[in-house]
């Protein structure tokens, strides 16, 4: 089971390198990360974008592109379906997010000719390295799912499965984060989740212990759940955070981020390939673990 970030660089450098696969690449944290990841050995690159400016962007930066390829189209949305068509043609094994607008290269995932989709939920997962705790801690969905239903529920905790097992996690253990812990007809989010938690009893969502209902304290915390009388193998063990809308996964995703000070890396799945997308105010140490935790993801993939 891989507990720290530190040991997500480690193992993807083992189970790596990986071509990423960059789209509009002329970004200076996203030029240091992926020069990062080149040099721990954890991944290559294909740089597409406007070569003029990731030349003088690596410049100022001091950043050594040699033996990366950059691949000159200024378009962003030309350069972002050129990105993920070096993904479906099996050139890269990801795509990444650079100085484009994430709805840009998201049509570019989603074309229909050489797009990465397959029909199933695209949702984004964020690891968190919290201090005090003994695991990295999944969050999701914090960006692409708005109001999610039963079924996207399911499905995006099928899509955490994923990068919990390329984490090593065996069986990992997913609460449905609530505002309470029990299912109450006026609060449609609480009906969900236990609707969620029958689903996999019944063998419905496999790979994992879901539980739900939870408080976010008796999902974290034994001595929470303890104190509630919640007796449930997930309860204050919990590995993947579900958040009920994008809302709450954003609140959590910038809170542990902006007020924890965690250390965070993240994907989104749902497509043939991972894609990095992180935020613009993301670190480029973010965007490192970005790149290190889908180089795990399309380790597990293919």
């Amino acid at each position: 089971m891989i507990r720290t970030l530190a040991q997500v660089m480690e193992i993807a450098r083992e189970r790596g390198p990986k071509t990423v696969s960059v789209a509009c690449a002329q970004d200076s944290d996203v030029l240091t990360a992926v020069t990062k990841a080149k040099a721990a050995g954890v991944a290559d690159a294909i740089l597409v974008g406007d070569k003029e400016q990731i030349e003088a962007i690596a410049a100022e930066h001091q950043l050594d592109l040699t033996g990366f390829e950059i691949v000159d189209i200024k378009d962003p949305a030309e350069a972002s379906l050129k990105a993920v068509e070096l993904v479906s043609s099996g050139k890269a094994h990801m795509v990444m997010k650079g100085m484009v607008d994430t709805s840009v290269i998201l049509k570019a995932v989603l074309n229909k000719e050489v797009g990465l989709r397959t029909g199933n939920v695209l949702s984004h997962i964020a690891a968190f390295e919290v201090k005090g705790f003994d695991r990295l801690f999944l969050v999701t969905d914090a960006a692409m799912n708005i109001a999610p239903d039963l079924q996207t529920k399911k499905q995006i905790i099928e899509n955490a499965v994923v990068v919990a097992k390329a984490l090593d996690i065996e069986e990992p253990k997913v609460a449905v984060i609530c505002a309470k812990e029990k299912a109450n007809e006026a609060m449609p989010d609480t009906m969900d989740a236990a609707a969620l938690t029958e689903m996999n009893v019944k063998g419905e969502i496999t790979g994992c212990i879901v539980g739900g209902p939870f408080a976010i304290d008796n999902a974290v915390s034994v001595e929470a759940a303890k104190h509630k009388g919640i007796n449930h193998p997930v309860a204050g063990y919990a590995d993947v955070l579900v958040a009920p809308d994008i809302e709450g996964g954003n609140i959590l995703y910038k809170t542990l981020g902006f007020m924890a000070f965690a250390q965070s890396a993240a994907v989104i799945l749902g497509a043939k390939a991972p894609i990095v997308l992180t935020s613009r105010a993301d670190s480029d140490e973010s965007k490192l673990n970005s790149i290190a935790l889908g180089v795990l993801c399309a380790a597990k993939l293919f």
